[in-house]
């Protein structure tokens, strides 16, 4: 059959269709990526659909200039994923697409990974033993090194150093070496016997058996375990059932934080190679690990939110670890997608089971479960039978305290430390002090481009702001009136010096963004805490993400009452989820757990609910208001958020937009309203809410007005984004 006259290719702008051009007689496929004219640019785009006819205009179709690929780097059921996010998110496709693949993919390097090889000739031989040549001790060196064999260019450096490239020009020319680009073989297997895990208790091995009775088709369980309850075993048991009917799994967390502690689990378990993608990756690294499951080399892929379009060979289970971790969503640029959504709706595509796993997982996963759609598995005991923690209230209006931390609280660090256990003291704020303040004039450091007060860092001597990255020198008087300037509020970097003045010589480990910055700096201070080096640990969120403490035996809430009396109605389920991750640090080990958590509303229902029922019996609570109130997930959100130069520009594109909606049947328009910070990085922001009863009623709403937002005036003085399922509202 003669290739298709026609191929319909996603290019990467923000316009909502495929660009047809023709074909000048290669065999193409759909997910294969050709490069094409586009106006003056030549982009690398990817075959979504063959045509035989065109509405093209014969004059005005242009021809394809290169294929790319000799297979399609998408197959069927990646593209209908990316089909299916493209209409859902109401993003265009092109730009879909081109979130799926690496950046040197987009660009148009080879999905094959080639390497250079250099060989001796018969006459460079010949040569060689008749001691040519005889003026260069660096070519005889060359020649000498490919007697034996034919070398890489990587040996060749190692073994010669940087300058053997130079010795290679004069060599060739008399052609006594040649060199070849061949394809790289499959990556050294791991060394040594794969590892064994430990004995799985009941309730694992009932989840374990259920998941992986559905290898083979999809089905969607929550795998709900309390913290510390083995939920990585199930995720490990599963995924070795599946590696031995040779297929592949994919494994997602939300964060980079977790990747070296799970890719660490993986790797002592399974004998063969994983291929780990996340944000914190260079772009080449980035593309080996991409081309090793695109290949099948790796058979496990670990990774971030972007791992959920990675090219596993023969999927086989997908798993999303933490899975109510808000950092799933793409909150910035234009496609903010979940990746846990898609997680479900690939499993689906694939007929593959996902597993979603979680202590707290989210409210509209566990209304999933209610309504039947997702399967239930509980993991209600720790594994090797430790007990759970006990949890208690200290009331802040009864006690005194000291850089944020009370009295019963210190006393309980001192009695923990001196039976030899560990303390974690959770603040979720980074820096010295959230304010600088002048106590004469009530000056308050502001960031110019936000409407937020500048952070003290006074480690570095600085002023920053956590919102736009702006710092300052740290001044040592106001401004304005020349008075003394003091930090107040607590910050991270307060607190550990607070502990160090409080328990001298007791080493003290931060966890926190301001000093994990390098590759490596996370994993030296896991393990410093891991191995007893450190006594007291001190983190924000950071800590919270599935680390594994044994030793920790106590653990200390200091910022409990954020989120109580937030507007934002999702800001209480992250509370809760906060505060039964952190709690659940505590006591993994064999020795007994406490969580002491300080607030100023001891008697609030969220609180006394979390103690006395846990969780489960918060989700019930917060569920049941959520439906009264008409919120997700029993209605369906989207958002339009714009930024422009101007706070009026941005307001009046909103109120361009909602003159357009009309009356719309079934979609409740709340806004335009700036946001909460309206000034953000010299840009002002603002959003219109669109909320629907039903999710057709919503999207077929959609598909309908924006196109014709795009071609409103006051659109091309912003900078504007639709978020369908909004996590975070202003």
């Amino acid at each position: 059959m003669p290739p298709a006259p026609i191929l319909r290719v996603a290019l990467p702008t923000p316009l909502r269709q495929l660009f047809d051009y023709r074909n000048p007689g290669h065999p193409m496929r759909p997910g294969m990526r050709v490069r094409v004219p586009f106006g003056r640019q030549r982009l690398v785009g990817v075959v979504m659909a063959t045509a035989e006819t065109t509405d093209v205009p014969a004059e005005r179709l242009k021809a394809v200039l290169q294929p790319l690929d000799d297979r399609p780097v998408f197959d069927a059921g990646l593209l209908e994923l990316l089909r299916w996010a493209a209409g859902y998110y109401h993003h265009p496709i092109g730009e879909v697409v081109a979130a799926a693949l690496p950046k040197a993919l987009r660009l148009g390097a080879s999905v094959s990974a080639w390497e250079e090889r250099w060989h001796i000739t018969p006459a460079g031989r010949a040569a060689h033993l008749a001691g040519e040549p005889k003026r260069s001790p660096r070519r005889q060196a060359l020649l000498a090194a490919l007697l034996g064999t034919e070398r890489t260019a990587a040996e060749l450096r190692e073994q010669l150093g940087e300058s053997w490239r130079a010795a290679t020009r004069p060599l060739a020319e008399r052609g006594w070496i040649e060199s070849a680009q061949v394809p790289c073989g499959p990556p050294p297997a791991q060394s040594g016997p794969p590892g064994r895990g430990p004995a799985l208790n009941e309730e694992q091995r009932a989840a374990t058996e259920r998941i992986q009775a559905s290898l083979g088709r999809f089905d969607a369980f929550v795998l709900q375990g309390v913290t510390g309850s083995g939920k990585t075993e199930v995720y490990l048991r599963v995924t070795e059932q599946a590696l031995a009917l040779g297929r592949g799994a994919l494994v997602l967390v939300p964060e980079i934080g977790l990747t070296p502690q799970l890719v660490g689990r993986f790797r002592e378990r399974f004998g063969v190679p994983l291929a780990v993608l996340h944000s914190g990756l260079t772009d080449p690294e980035r593309l080996l690990a991409w081309r090793a499951a695109f290949t099948g080399h790796a058979r496990v892929v670990l990774g971030t939110r972007s791992a959920v379009f990675a090219p596993v060979a023969d999927l086989g289970v997908i798993i999303a670890d933490e899975e109510h971790d808000a950092s799933y969503k793409q909150h910035d640029g234009g496609f903010r997608y979940s990746a846990r959504d898609l997680a479900v709706m690939r499993a689906r595509g694939a007929a593959v089971p996902v597993v979603l796993g979680s202590a707290t997982p989210a409210l509209e996963t566990l209304h999933n479960v209610a309504a039947g759609r997702y399967t239930r598995l509980a993991l209600t005991r720790r594994a090797a039978e430790a007990a759970p923690p006990r949890i208690a209230l200290i009331d802040l209006r009864a006690h005194a305290h000291t850089a944020g931390l009370s009295t019963p609280a210190a006393q309980a660090i001192e009695r923990h430390l001196g039976a030899g256990g560990q303390a974690l003291v959770f603040l979720n704020r980074r820096g010295y002090a959230p304010t600088l303040l002048c106590t004469a004039c009530g000056w308050i450091a502001p960031c110019r481009d936000c409407d937020a007060r500048l952070t003290v860092h006074l480690g570095a001597r600085e002023l920053r702001c956590h919102h736009c990255g702006a710092h300052a020198p740290l001044p040592e008087r106001c401004p304005q009136c020349g008075f003394a300037v003091k930090p107040v509020g607590q910050g991270t970097e307060r607190l550990e010096e607070a502990l160090a003045q409080r328990f001298a010589g007791v080493p003290c480990v931060r966890l926190d963004r301001d000093v994990v910055r390098r590759r490596g700096d996370l994993e030296a201070a896991v393990q410093r805490v891991v191995s007893g080096e450190g006594r007291i640990l001190v983190g924000t969120q950071m800590v919270t993400k599935g680390h594994d403490f044994p030793n920790v035996t106590l653990v200390v809430v200091l910022n409990a009452d954020q989120g109580l009396f937030s507007t934002d109605f999702r800001a209480p389920e992250r509370l809760a989820q906060t505060i039964v991750q952190v709690a659940g640090r505590a006591g993994r080990g064999t020795r007994p757990g406490e969580v002491l958590i300080q607030t100023e509303f001891p008697d609030h229902p969220l609180l006394t609910g979390l103690l006395g029922e846990g969780y489960e019996g918060f989700a019930r609570t917060a569920l049941a208001e959520r439906q009264q109130a008409a919120w997700p997930p029993f209605t369906r959100l989207a958002a339009v958020r714009d930024s422009a130069r101007t706070a009026e520009a941005a307001l009046q594109f909103l109120t361009d937009a909602r003159a357009l909606a009309g009356g719309a049947r079934g979609i409740r328009l709340l806004g335009p309203v700036p946001a909460a910070m309206a000034k953000r990085a010299g840009r002002f922001h603002a959003q219109l809410l669109l909320e629907s009863p039903g999710r057709g009623g919503l999207h077929q709403f959609l598909e309908a007005w924006l196109p014709r937002l795009e071609e409103l005036p006051s659109a091309r003085r912003v900078r504007w984004a639709l978020d369908v399922d909004p996590m975070e509202l202003f």
